[in-house]
Protein backbone atom coordinates (compact mmCIF):
# COMPACT_ATOMS: atom_id res chain seq x y z
CA UNK A 1 0.00 0.00 0.00
CA UNK A 2 1.35 3.38 -0.97
CA UNK A 3 1.70 6.22 1.51
CA UNK A 4 -1.02 8.21 -0.23
CA UNK A 5 -3.53 5.38 0.14
CA UNK A 6 -2.60 4.92 3.77
CA UNK A 7 -2.93 8.65 4.39
CA UNK A 8 -6.40 8.83 2.84
CA UNK A 9 -7.70 5.72 4.64
CA UNK A 10 -6.44 6.94 8.02
CA UNK A 11 -8.01 10.34 7.30
CA UNK A 12 -11.32 8.80 6.20
CA UNK A 13 -12.01 6.18 8.88
CA UNK A 14 -12.08 8.36 12.07
CA UNK A 15 -14.64 10.91 10.76
CA UNK A 16 -16.61 8.03 9.25
CA UNK A 17 -16.94 6.31 12.64
CA UNK A 18 -17.86 9.57 14.40
CA UNK A 19 -20.45 10.61 11.83
CA UNK A 20 -21.88 7.08 11.74
CA UNK A 21 -22.67 7.09 15.46
CA UNK A 22 -24.01 10.64 15.28
CA UNK A 23 -26.34 9.72 12.44
CA UNK A 24 -27.33 6.50 14.20
CA UNK A 25 -28.19 8.41 17.37
CA UNK A 26 -30.28 10.94 15.44
CA UNK A 27 -32.25 8.26 13.57
CA UNK A 28 -32.84 6.20 16.72
CA UNK A 29 -34.07 9.19 18.72
CA UNK A 30 -36.27 10.33 15.84
CA UNK A 31 -37.91 6.90 15.57
CA UNK A 32 -38.11 6.31 19.30
CA UNK A 33 -39.85 9.65 19.75
CA UNK A 34 -42.73 8.36 17.62
CA UNK A 35 -43.40 5.62 20.18
CA UNK A 36 -42.84 7.66 23.34
CA UNK A 37 -46.59 7.88 24.02
CA UNK A 38 -46.83 4.08 23.93
CA UNK A 39 -43.86 3.62 26.28
CA UNK A 40 -44.35 6.40 28.82
CA UNK A 41 -46.29 5.54 31.97
CA UNK A 42 -46.21 1.78 31.33
CA UNK A 43 -43.62 0.98 33.98
CA UNK A 44 -40.97 -0.01 31.42
CA UNK A 45 -37.77 -0.90 33.18
CA UNK A 46 -34.27 0.22 32.29
CA UNK A 47 -33.23 -3.11 30.79
CA UNK A 48 -36.31 -3.38 28.59
CA UNK A 49 -35.82 0.18 27.35
CA UNK A 50 -32.16 -0.59 26.62
CA UNK A 51 -33.25 -3.69 24.72
CA UNK A 52 -35.64 -1.63 22.60
CA UNK A 53 -32.96 0.94 21.79
CA UNK A 54 -30.48 -1.80 20.86
CA UNK A 55 -32.91 -3.48 18.45
CA UNK A 56 -33.86 -0.14 16.94
CA UNK A 57 -30.20 0.82 16.51
CA UNK A 58 -29.51 -2.30 14.47
CA UNK A 59 -32.46 -1.45 12.22
CA UNK A 60 -31.03 2.01 11.54
CA UNK A 61 -27.57 0.84 10.45
CA UNK A 62 -28.28 0.73 6.66
CA UNK A 63 -29.74 4.23 6.88
CA UNK A 64 -26.78 5.64 8.85
CA UNK A 65 -23.98 4.18 6.73
CA UNK A 66 -24.68 6.27 3.56
CA UNK A 67 -24.88 9.44 5.67
CA UNK A 68 -21.57 8.64 7.32
CA UNK A 69 -19.92 7.99 3.94
CA UNK A 70 -21.31 11.24 2.54
CA UNK A 71 -20.24 13.46 5.45
CA UNK A 72 -16.81 11.89 5.95
CA UNK A 73 -15.95 12.02 2.23
CA UNK A 74 -16.88 15.72 2.07
CA UNK A 75 -14.78 16.38 5.19
CA UNK A 76 -11.70 14.50 3.96
CA UNK A 77 -11.57 16.02 0.46
CA UNK A 78 -12.64 19.41 1.83
CA UNK A 79 -9.76 19.41 4.32
CA UNK A 80 -7.28 18.37 1.63
CA UNK A 81 -8.52 21.09 -0.73
CA UNK A 82 -8.64 23.76 2.00
CA UNK A 83 -4.99 23.13 2.95
CA UNK A 84 -4.00 22.93 -0.74
CA UNK A 85 -2.87 19.33 -0.25
CA UNK A 86 -5.20 18.19 -3.00
CA UNK A 87 -3.59 20.68 -5.39
CA UNK A 88 -0.18 19.28 -4.48
CA UNK A 89 -1.38 15.75 -5.13
CA UNK A 90 -2.75 16.76 -8.54
CA UNK A 91 0.48 18.62 -9.40
CA UNK A 92 2.36 15.38 -8.74
CA UNK A 93 0.36 13.77 -11.54
CA UNK A 94 -2.16 11.94 -9.36
CA UNK A 95 -5.70 12.40 -10.63
CA UNK A 96 -8.77 12.81 -8.46
CA UNK A 97 -9.96 9.38 -9.54
CA UNK A 98 -6.72 7.82 -8.29
CA UNK A 99 -7.02 9.80 -5.06
CA UNK A 100 -10.50 8.44 -4.43
CA UNK A 101 -9.51 4.82 -5.10
CA UNK A 102 -8.63 3.84 -1.47
CA UNK A 103 -11.89 5.39 -0.27
CA UNK A 104 -13.72 3.36 -2.94
CA UNK A 105 -12.27 0.22 -1.40
CA UNK A 106 -13.41 1.22 2.08
CA UNK A 107 -16.92 2.19 0.92
CA UNK A 108 -17.16 -1.10 -1.00
CA UNK A 109 -16.56 -2.98 2.26
CA UNK A 110 -19.11 -0.70 3.96
CA UNK A 111 -21.67 -1.52 1.24
CA UNK A 112 -21.16 -5.26 1.71
CA UNK A 113 -21.57 -4.83 5.46
CA UNK A 114 -24.76 -2.82 4.87
CA UNK A 115 -26.27 -5.62 2.77
CA UNK A 116 -25.19 -8.21 5.33
CA UNK A 117 -26.97 -6.25 8.09
CA UNK A 118 -30.07 -5.75 5.95
CA UNK A 119 -30.31 -9.42 5.06
CA UNK A 120 -29.41 -11.11 8.34
CA UNK A 121 -29.46 -8.73 11.32
CA UNK A 122 -32.32 -6.35 10.56
CA UNK A 123 -35.08 -8.99 10.10
CA UNK A 124 -34.30 -10.36 13.56
CA UNK A 125 -34.02 -6.91 15.17
CA UNK A 126 -37.28 -5.75 13.59
CA UNK A 127 -39.02 -8.87 14.86
CA UNK A 128 -37.74 -8.36 18.40
CA UNK A 129 -38.50 -4.62 18.40
CA UNK A 130 -42.04 -4.95 17.04
CA UNK A 131 -42.95 -7.79 19.40
CA UNK A 132 -41.60 -5.92 22.46
CA UNK A 133 -43.36 -2.73 21.39
CA UNK A 134 -46.61 -4.64 20.94
CA UNK A 135 -46.27 -6.07 24.46
CA UNK A 136 -45.73 -2.58 25.87
CA UNK A 137 -48.73 -1.20 23.99
CA UNK A 138 -50.93 -3.94 25.42
CA UNK A 139 -49.55 -3.35 28.88
CA UNK A 140 -51.68 -1.38 31.35
CA UNK A 141 -50.23 1.81 32.85
CA UNK A 142 -48.57 1.53 36.22
CA UNK A 143 -50.96 1.53 39.17
CA UNK A 144 -51.47 5.08 40.42
CA UNK A 145 -54.26 6.01 42.88
CA UNK A 146 -54.83 9.76 42.73
CA UNK A 147 -56.81 11.71 45.27
CA UNK A 148 -60.52 12.40 44.56
CA UNK A 149 -60.34 10.49 41.24
CA UNK A 150 -61.80 7.13 40.30
CA UNK A 151 -59.21 4.57 39.26
CA UNK A 152 -60.28 1.68 37.00
CA UNK A 153 -56.94 -0.05 36.46
CA UNK A 154 -58.19 -3.20 38.19
CA UNK A 155 -60.61 -5.04 35.93
CA UNK A 156 -64.15 -4.95 37.35
CA UNK A 157 -63.35 -2.46 40.15
CA UNK A 158 -63.54 1.30 40.53
CA UNK A 159 -61.59 2.81 43.44
CA UNK A 160 -61.66 6.35 44.82
CA UNK A 161 -59.71 7.72 47.74
CA UNK A 162 -60.43 11.06 49.31
CA UNK A 163 -57.03 11.91 50.82
CA UNK A 164 -53.63 10.27 50.90
CA UNK A 165 -51.35 11.03 53.83
CA UNK A 166 -47.64 11.85 53.31
CA UNK A 167 -46.60 8.28 54.14
CA UNK A 168 -48.35 7.17 50.86
CA UNK A 169 -49.90 4.30 52.79
CA UNK A 170 -52.69 5.76 54.94
CA UNK A 171 -55.83 6.74 53.05
CA UNK A 172 -59.20 8.24 54.06
CA UNK A 173 -62.72 8.48 52.65
CA UNK A 174 -62.42 5.33 50.52
CA UNK A 175 -65.00 4.04 48.00
CA UNK A 176 -64.68 0.67 46.24
CA UNK A 177 -67.24 -0.35 43.58
CA UNK A 178 -67.34 -3.99 42.54
CA UNK A 179 -68.66 -4.14 38.93
CA UNK A 180 -67.49 -7.65 38.14
CA UNK A 181 -71.09 -8.99 38.18
CA UNK A 182 -72.81 -5.88 36.88
CA UNK A 183 -73.92 -7.73 33.73
CA UNK A 184 -75.99 -10.04 35.96
CA UNK A 185 -77.59 -7.15 37.85
CA UNK A 186 -75.47 -7.48 41.04
CA UNK A 187 -73.74 -4.37 42.38
CA UNK A 188 -71.56 -4.02 45.47
CA UNK A 189 -70.12 -0.91 47.08
CA UNK A 190 -67.75 -0.58 50.04
CA UNK A 191 -67.32 2.75 51.87
CA UNK A 192 -64.78 3.24 54.66
CA UNK A 193 -63.56 6.15 56.73
CA UNK A 194 -59.88 5.20 56.59
CA UNK A 195 -57.54 2.41 55.66
CA UNK A 196 -54.08 1.23 54.69
CA UNK A 197 -52.78 0.21 51.26
CA UNK A 198 -49.57 -1.67 50.62
CA UNK A 199 -48.04 -4.32 48.40
CA UNK A 200 -47.07 -7.85 49.28
CA UNK A 201 -43.44 -8.75 49.90
CA UNK A 202 -43.16 -10.49 46.50
CA UNK A 203 -44.87 -7.53 44.73
CA UNK A 204 -47.51 -9.83 43.25
CA UNK A 205 -50.51 -8.52 45.20
CA UNK A 206 -51.95 -5.14 46.21
CA UNK A 207 -53.73 -5.07 49.60
CA UNK A 208 -56.30 -2.58 50.88
CA UNK A 209 -57.09 -2.87 54.63
CA UNK A 210 -60.08 -0.63 55.48
CA UNK A 211 -61.52 0.43 58.85
CA UNK A 212 -64.93 1.60 60.09
CA UNK A 213 -67.13 1.25 57.05
CA UNK A 214 -70.13 -0.43 55.51
CA UNK A 215 -70.86 -2.66 52.54
CA UNK A 216 -73.92 -2.18 50.35
CA UNK A 217 -75.08 -4.92 47.99
CA UNK A 218 -77.85 -4.94 45.43
CA UNK A 219 -78.66 -8.53 44.37
CA UNK A 220 -80.28 -9.32 41.07
CA UNK A 221 -83.87 -7.97 40.88
CA UNK A 222 -86.55 -10.65 41.16
CA UNK A 223 -90.22 -10.75 40.22
CA UNK A 224 -92.56 -12.08 42.91
CA UNK A 225 -96.35 -11.90 42.98
CA UNK A 226 -96.44 -9.90 39.74
CA UNK A 227 -94.21 -7.20 41.26
CA UNK A 228 -90.53 -6.55 40.59
CA UNK A 229 -88.54 -6.32 43.80
CA UNK A 230 -85.18 -4.53 44.16
CA UNK A 231 -83.62 -5.93 47.34
CA UNK A 232 -80.63 -4.33 49.05
CA UNK A 233 -78.36 -5.58 51.81
CA UNK A 234 -76.29 -3.40 54.14
CA UNK A 235 -73.55 -4.58 56.49
CA UNK A 236 -71.17 -2.64 58.71
CA UNK A 237 -67.62 -3.71 59.52
CA UNK A 238 -64.74 -2.68 61.72
CA UNK A 239 -62.07 -4.09 59.39
CA UNK A 240 -62.29 -5.20 55.77
CA UNK A 241 -59.45 -6.49 53.59
CA UNK A 242 -59.35 -6.72 49.81
CA UNK A 243 -56.46 -8.31 47.89
CA UNK A 244 -55.90 -7.45 44.21
CA UNK A 245 -53.77 -9.55 41.86
CA UNK A 246 -51.03 -7.57 40.08
CA UNK A 247 -50.46 -10.12 37.32
CA UNK A 248 -52.48 -7.97 34.94
CA UNK A 249 -49.82 -5.26 35.29
CA UNK A 250 -46.99 -7.62 34.37
CA UNK A 251 -45.57 -7.51 30.84
CA UNK A 252 -46.75 -10.54 28.85
CA UNK A 253 -44.45 -11.79 26.14
CA UNK A 254 -46.23 -12.31 22.83
CA UNK A 255 -45.34 -15.22 20.58
CA UNK A 256 -42.90 -13.82 18.01
CA UNK A 257 -44.15 -16.22 15.34
CA UNK A 258 -47.18 -13.95 14.94
CA UNK A 259 -44.94 -11.23 13.44
CA UNK A 260 -42.59 -13.33 11.32
CA UNK A 261 -44.61 -13.02 8.13
CA UNK A 262 -44.13 -9.23 7.86
CA UNK A 263 -41.97 -8.17 4.91
CA UNK A 264 -39.55 -6.15 7.07
CA UNK A 265 -38.74 -9.26 9.11
CA UNK A 266 -37.71 -11.54 6.24
CA UNK A 267 -34.37 -12.18 4.60
CA UNK A 268 -33.98 -12.12 0.83
CA UNK A 269 -34.39 -15.87 0.54
CA UNK A 270 -37.56 -15.74 2.63
CA UNK A 271 -38.80 -12.77 0.59
CA UNK A 272 -38.44 -14.75 -2.63
CA UNK A 273 -40.44 -17.62 -1.14
CA UNK A 274 -43.10 -15.19 0.09
CA UNK A 275 -43.31 -13.48 -3.32
CA UNK A 276 -43.83 -16.84 -5.01
CA UNK A 277 -46.60 -17.70 -2.54
CA UNK A 278 -48.25 -14.32 -3.13
CA UNK A 279 -48.18 -14.87 -6.90
CA UNK A 280 -49.90 -18.20 -6.45
CA UNK A 281 -52.45 -16.58 -4.12
CA UNK A 282 -53.18 -13.89 -6.72
CA UNK A 283 -53.81 -16.54 -9.39
CA UNK A 284 -56.12 -18.49 -7.08
CA UNK A 285 -58.11 -15.37 -6.17
CA UNK A 286 -58.44 -14.42 -9.84
CA UNK A 287 -59.69 -17.92 -10.66
CA UNK A 288 -62.23 -17.76 -7.84
CA UNK A 289 -63.44 -14.40 -9.13
CA UNK A 290 -63.75 -15.85 -12.64
CA UNK A 291 -65.71 -18.84 -11.33
CA UNK A 292 -68.06 -16.55 -9.45
CA UNK A 293 -68.63 -14.43 -12.54
CA UNK A 294 -69.26 -17.51 -14.65
CA UNK A 295 -71.98 -18.67 -12.27
CA UNK A 296 -73.78 -15.33 -12.31
CA UNK A 297 -73.06 -14.28 -15.92
CA UNK A 298 -73.26 -17.55 -17.80
CA UNK A 299 -74.50 -15.81 -20.93
CA UNK A 300 -71.15 -14.03 -21.23
CA UNK A 301 -69.38 -17.37 -21.12
CA UNK A 302 -71.76 -18.70 -23.76
CA UNK A 303 -70.92 -15.79 -26.05
CA UNK A 304 -67.21 -16.29 -25.48
CA UNK A 305 -67.53 -20.01 -26.22
CA UNK A 306 -69.38 -19.28 -29.47
CA UNK A 307 -66.67 -16.79 -30.39
CA UNK A 308 -64.02 -19.37 -29.64
CA UNK A 309 -65.75 -21.99 -31.77
CA UNK A 310 -66.06 -19.49 -34.60
CA UNK A 311 -62.36 -18.74 -34.35
CA UNK A 312 -61.54 -22.45 -34.44
CA UNK A 313 -63.74 -22.88 -37.50
CA UNK A 314 -61.93 -20.02 -39.27
CA UNK A 315 -58.56 -21.53 -38.39
CA UNK A 316 -59.70 -24.92 -39.74
CA UNK A 317 -60.80 -23.32 -43.02
CA UNK A 318 -57.45 -21.55 -43.29
CA UNK A 319 -55.57 -24.81 -42.75
CA UNK A 320 -57.77 -26.52 -45.36
CA UNK A 321 -57.07 -23.77 -47.87
CA UNK A 322 -53.33 -24.14 -47.24
CA UNK A 323 -53.54 -27.90 -47.86
CA UNK A 324 -55.55 -27.36 -51.05
CA UNK A 325 -52.99 -24.86 -52.28
CA UNK A 326 -50.20 -27.36 -51.61
CA UNK A 327 -52.05 -30.08 -53.51
CA UNK A 328 -52.64 -27.71 -56.41
CA UNK A 329 -48.97 -26.73 -56.47
CA UNK A 330 -47.82 -30.39 -56.49
CA UNK A 331 -50.23 -32.64 -58.40
CA UNK A 332 -48.34 -35.83 -57.65
CA UNK A 333 -48.80 -35.38 -53.92
CA UNK A 334 -52.41 -36.55 -54.06
CA UNK A 335 -51.46 -39.63 -56.01
CA UNK A 336 -48.69 -40.49 -53.59
CA UNK A 337 -51.14 -40.25 -50.70
CA UNK A 338 -53.59 -42.56 -52.47
CA UNK A 339 -50.85 -45.10 -53.14
CA UNK A 340 -49.86 -45.25 -49.52
CA UNK A 341 -53.41 -46.05 -48.45
CA UNK A 342 -54.70 -49.62 -48.58
CA UNK A 343 -57.69 -50.32 -50.75
CA UNK A 344 -59.90 -51.28 -47.85
CA UNK A 345 -59.20 -48.07 -45.96
CA UNK A 346 -61.07 -45.88 -48.46
CA UNK A 347 -64.75 -46.47 -48.15
CA UNK A 348 -67.49 -44.41 -49.67
CA UNK A 349 -70.09 -42.88 -47.41
CA UNK A 350 -73.33 -44.83 -47.82
CA UNK A 351 -76.73 -43.80 -46.61
CA UNK A 352 -78.77 -46.96 -46.05
CA UNK A 353 -81.80 -44.99 -45.06
CA UNK A 354 -82.14 -46.82 -41.76
CA UNK A 355 -78.64 -46.86 -40.35
CA UNK A 356 -75.78 -44.36 -40.24
CA UNK A 357 -72.34 -45.73 -40.62
CA UNK A 358 -69.65 -44.12 -38.45
CA UNK A 359 -67.77 -41.48 -40.39
CA UNK A 360 -70.32 -41.43 -43.22
CA UNK A 361 -71.51 -38.18 -44.72
CA UNK A 362 -75.30 -38.03 -44.77
CA UNK A 363 -76.73 -35.75 -47.46
CA UNK A 364 -79.45 -33.35 -46.35
CA UNK A 365 -83.05 -34.26 -46.95
CA UNK A 366 -84.55 -32.66 -50.07
CA UNK A 367 -88.01 -31.14 -49.83
CA UNK A 368 -90.22 -32.63 -52.57
CA UNK A 369 -92.38 -30.19 -54.46
CA UNK A 370 -96.09 -30.37 -53.77
CA UNK A 371 -98.43 -31.46 -56.51
CA UNK A 372 -100.07 -28.77 -58.58
CA UNK A 373 -103.16 -27.23 -57.09
CA UNK A 374 -102.26 -28.12 -53.50
CA UNK A 375 -100.79 -25.32 -51.36
CA UNK A 376 -97.71 -26.03 -49.25
CA UNK A 377 -98.60 -26.65 -45.63
CA UNK A 378 -96.36 -25.48 -42.80
CA UNK A 379 -96.04 -27.44 -39.57
CA UNK A 380 -98.47 -26.32 -36.93
CA UNK A 381 -96.92 -24.46 -34.00
CA UNK A 382 -98.71 -23.52 -30.84
CA UNK A 383 -98.77 -19.78 -30.21
CA UNK A 384 -96.86 -18.43 -27.18
CA UNK A 385 -99.17 -18.56 -24.11
CA UNK A 386 -97.56 -15.32 -22.88
CA UNK A 387 -98.57 -13.48 -26.02
CA UNK A 388 -102.10 -14.80 -25.62
CA UNK A 389 -102.36 -13.05 -22.24
CA UNK A 390 -100.85 -9.71 -23.38
CA UNK A 391 -102.77 -6.71 -24.64
CA UNK A 392 -100.33 -6.08 -27.50
CA UNK A 393 -97.49 -7.88 -29.25
CA UNK A 394 -94.40 -8.58 -27.18
CA UNK A 395 -92.14 -6.49 -29.38
CA UNK A 396 -94.04 -3.29 -28.58
CA UNK A 397 -93.16 -3.36 -24.86
CA UNK A 398 -90.23 -1.22 -23.69
CA UNK A 399 -89.10 -3.82 -21.14
CA UNK A 400 -90.06 -7.23 -19.90
CA UNK A 401 -91.24 -5.63 -16.65
CA UNK A 402 -94.21 -4.03 -18.41
CA UNK A 403 -95.62 -7.46 -19.23
CA UNK A 404 -96.40 -8.04 -15.54
CA UNK A 405 -99.27 -6.46 -13.61
CA UNK A 406 -98.51 -2.97 -12.25
CA UNK A 407 -99.22 -3.95 -8.64
CA UNK A 408 -96.42 -6.58 -8.79
CA UNK A 409 -93.77 -4.59 -10.66
CA UNK A 410 -92.23 -2.97 -7.54
CA UNK A 411 -92.08 -6.30 -5.77
CA UNK A 412 -90.37 -7.91 -8.76
CA UNK A 413 -87.89 -5.03 -8.95
CA UNK A 414 -86.95 -5.45 -5.30
CA UNK A 415 -86.48 -9.20 -5.79
CA UNK A 416 -84.24 -8.49 -8.79
CA UNK A 417 -82.18 -5.87 -6.94
CA UNK A 418 -81.46 -8.15 -3.99
CA UNK A 419 -79.26 -10.70 -5.85
CA UNK A 420 -77.69 -7.87 -7.85
CA UNK A 421 -76.61 -6.12 -4.63
CA UNK A 422 -75.24 -9.39 -3.29
CA UNK A 423 -73.25 -9.99 -6.47
CA UNK A 424 -71.98 -6.40 -6.43
CA UNK A 425 -70.85 -6.64 -2.78
CA UNK A 426 -69.10 -9.94 -3.46
CA UNK A 427 -67.32 -8.46 -6.47
CA UNK A 428 -66.19 -5.37 -4.53
CA UNK A 429 -64.92 -7.54 -1.67
CA UNK A 430 -63.02 -9.77 -4.08
CA UNK A 431 -61.47 -6.80 -5.86
CA UNK A 432 -60.37 -5.19 -2.58
CA UNK A 433 -58.90 -8.48 -1.40
CA UNK A 434 -57.02 -8.87 -4.67
CA UNK A 435 -55.69 -5.30 -4.44
CA UNK A 436 -54.48 -5.94 -0.87
CA UNK A 437 -52.65 -9.05 -2.05
CA UNK A 438 -51.07 -7.16 -4.94
CA UNK A 439 -50.04 -4.39 -2.55
CA UNK A 440 -48.44 -6.98 -0.28
CA UNK A 441 -46.47 -8.30 -3.23
CA UNK A 442 -45.27 -4.77 -4.05
CA UNK A 443 -44.05 -4.32 -0.47
CA UNK A 444 -42.17 -7.63 -0.56
CA UNK A 445 -40.53 -6.87 -3.92
CA UNK A 446 -39.65 -3.33 -2.83
CA UNK A 447 -38.09 -4.60 0.40
CA UNK A 448 -36.09 -7.21 -1.52
CA UNK A 449 -34.49 -4.65 -3.85
CA UNK A 450 -34.17 -1.95 -1.19
CA UNK A 451 -31.57 -4.07 0.61
CA UNK A 452 -29.38 -3.88 -2.50
CA UNK A 453 -30.07 -0.22 -3.28
CA UNK A 454 -29.10 0.89 0.25
CA UNK A 455 -25.84 -1.03 -0.07
CA UNK A 456 -25.13 0.58 -3.44
CA UNK A 457 -25.93 3.99 -1.94
CA UNK A 458 -22.90 3.66 0.35
CA UNK A 459 -20.59 3.59 -2.70
CA UNK A 460 -22.70 6.07 -4.65
CA UNK A 461 -22.47 8.79 -1.98
CA UNK A 462 -18.68 8.68 -2.18
CA UNK A 463 -18.97 10.05 -5.74
CA UNK A 464 -21.20 12.81 -4.37
CA UNK A 465 -19.32 13.75 -1.22
CA UNK A 466 -15.69 13.53 -2.38
CA UNK A 467 -16.11 15.74 -5.51
CA UNK A 468 -18.29 18.15 -3.54
CA UNK A 469 -15.57 18.51 -0.92
CA UNK A 470 -12.99 19.18 -3.65
CA UNK A 471 -15.28 21.81 -5.20
CA UNK A 472 -16.30 23.57 -1.96
CA UNK A 473 -12.77 23.35 -0.48
CA UNK A 474 -14.04 23.56 3.10
CA UNK A 475 -13.42 21.01 5.84
CA UNK A 476 -14.79 20.55 9.34
CA UNK A 477 -18.46 20.02 10.17
CA UNK A 478 -19.90 23.22 8.70
CA UNK A 479 -20.14 23.04 4.93
CA UNK A 480 -19.84 19.22 4.79
CA UNK A 481 -22.79 18.79 7.14
CA UNK A 482 -24.94 21.25 5.19
CA UNK A 483 -24.13 19.63 1.85
CA UNK A 484 -24.72 16.15 3.21
CA UNK A 485 -28.11 17.10 4.63
CA UNK A 486 -29.25 18.46 1.25
CA UNK A 487 -28.25 15.38 -0.74
CA UNK A 488 -29.45 12.90 1.85
CA UNK A 489 -32.82 14.66 2.09
CA UNK A 490 -33.17 14.29 -1.67
CA UNK A 491 -32.29 10.61 -1.33
CA UNK A 492 -34.80 9.96 1.47
CA UNK A 493 -37.63 11.92 -0.16
CA UNK A 494 -37.20 9.99 -3.41
CA UNK A 495 -37.17 6.68 -1.51
CA UNK A 496 -40.40 7.46 0.35
CA UNK A 497 -42.08 8.92 -2.73
CA UNK A 498 -41.18 5.96 -4.94
CA UNK A 499 -42.41 3.49 -2.32
CA UNK A 500 -45.77 5.27 -2.04
CA UNK A 501 -46.38 5.42 -5.79
CA UNK A 502 -45.33 1.77 -6.13
CA UNK A 503 -47.89 0.74 -3.52
CA UNK A 504 -50.50 2.64 -5.55
CA UNK A 505 -49.50 0.63 -8.66
CA UNK A 506 -48.28 3.73 -10.52
CA UNK A 507 -44.88 2.20 -11.28
CA UNK A 508 -43.37 -1.23 -10.78
CA UNK A 509 -41.76 -2.05 -7.45
CA UNK A 510 -38.34 -2.85 -8.94
CA UNK A 511 -37.60 0.59 -10.50
CA UNK A 512 -39.23 2.21 -7.46
CA UNK A 513 -36.67 0.57 -5.15
CA UNK A 514 -33.80 1.80 -7.35
CA UNK A 515 -35.26 5.24 -8.05
CA UNK A 516 -33.17 6.92 -5.33
CA UNK A 517 -29.92 5.64 -6.81
CA UNK A 518 -31.02 6.40 -10.38
CA UNK A 519 -31.62 10.05 -9.47
CA UNK A 520 -28.66 10.73 -7.17
CA UNK A 521 -25.97 8.78 -9.04
CA UNK A 522 -26.01 11.03 -12.16
CA UNK A 523 -25.50 13.97 -9.80
CA UNK A 524 -22.43 12.23 -8.42
CA UNK A 525 -21.05 11.61 -11.91
CA UNK A 526 -21.56 15.26 -12.84
CA UNK A 527 -19.88 16.47 -9.63
CA UNK A 528 -16.97 14.07 -10.22
CA UNK A 529 -16.57 15.39 -13.76
CA UNK A 530 -16.54 19.01 -12.57
CA UNK A 531 -14.12 18.22 -9.74
CA UNK A 532 -11.72 16.53 -12.16
CA UNK A 533 -11.87 19.77 -14.22
CA UNK A 534 -10.72 21.71 -11.10
CA UNK A 535 -13.91 23.72 -10.82
CA UNK A 536 -14.52 25.60 -7.56
CA UNK A 537 -17.78 26.64 -5.97
CA UNK A 538 -17.82 30.06 -7.65
CA UNK A 539 -17.32 28.59 -11.10
CA UNK A 540 -20.04 26.02 -10.40
CA UNK A 541 -22.51 28.76 -9.41
CA UNK A 542 -21.59 30.73 -12.55
CA UNK A 543 -22.17 27.64 -14.66
CA UNK A 544 -25.71 27.18 -13.34
CA UNK A 545 -26.40 30.90 -13.66
CA UNK A 546 -25.30 30.77 -17.29
CA UNK A 547 -27.61 27.84 -17.94
CA UNK A 548 -30.48 29.75 -16.36
CA UNK A 549 -29.73 32.84 -18.47
CA UNK A 550 -29.59 30.79 -21.67
CA UNK A 551 -32.91 29.21 -20.82
CA UNK A 552 -34.53 32.60 -20.30
CA UNK A 553 -33.02 33.91 -23.53
CA UNK A 554 -34.31 30.93 -25.48
CA UNK A 555 -37.79 31.39 -23.99
CA UNK A 556 -37.78 35.08 -24.96
CA UNK A 557 -36.77 34.22 -28.53
CA UNK A 558 -39.58 31.69 -28.79
CA UNK A 559 -42.13 34.20 -27.52
CA UNK A 560 -40.84 36.86 -29.93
Amino acid sequence: MKKLDKLLITAFIPPFIVTFFIALFVFVMQTLWLYIDDIAGKGVGFFLLTELVAYLSISMIPMSLPVAVLISSVMVLGNLAERYELSSIKSAGVSLWRTMRPMMLVTGVVGVFSFFCSNYFIPVSNLKFKSRLYDIRQQKPGLSLEESLFNQDFQGFSIRIGDKLPDNSTITDVLVYDNSEASQGRLTMVAADSGQMFGSTDNKYFVMHLYEGQQLSEPKPVTKGGKRNHPMMRATFDEWTKVFDLDQFELDRTDENLFKSHHTMLSNRQLLIAIDSIDQEIVEKAERMADGNSRHFYFLNKASEEKKREQQRVEALERKSEIDSMITAKPDTHAMVKKTLKPDTVRPAVDTGTKKLPGAIVPPKIMRPTPAGKPATLPKTNSDPLEQKLDKPLGEYASILETFPKDKQNELLEKARSPINVINDQAETSVKSLEKTRESKVKHVFEFHLKFSMAVACVMFLFVGAPMGAIVRKGGFGWPLLISIVFFMIFIVITIFSKNIAERFVIDAVPAAWMNCLVVFPMGLALTYWAMRDMNLTQLVDFFSRLKFLKRKKTAEVQA
